[in-house]
């Protein structure tokens, strides 16, 4: 699936390649580091569990990250 970002979150190509795994997840770190909120509420919480610690993403953010899904995760059962 080809998306067409934000320029706040991808300026160096007009699109990308959702079925490209490395482009997915690059995408994906973008808005992690660069999103707004309209942008991160559209993530999938899965992608972002499957794929965190890939996306070499400073240790304060990926931290965060973490916490938040272990949050979930237990408020949930």
């Amino acid at each position: 699936m080809i998306v067409h970002p934000p320029r706040h979150l991808v300026w160096s190509t007009d699109t990308v390649n959702l079925s490209d795994p490395f482009q997915k997840r690059w995408l994906l770190r973008q808005t992690l580091l660069h999103g707004r909120t309209d942008d991160i509420s559209v993530l999938r919480l899965t992608d972002i569990k499957a794929e965190l610690g890939q996306l070499g993403l400073p240790k304060e953010i990926e931290s965060l990250w973490r916490r938040y899904l272990e949050y979930l995760n237990v408020k949930n059962h």
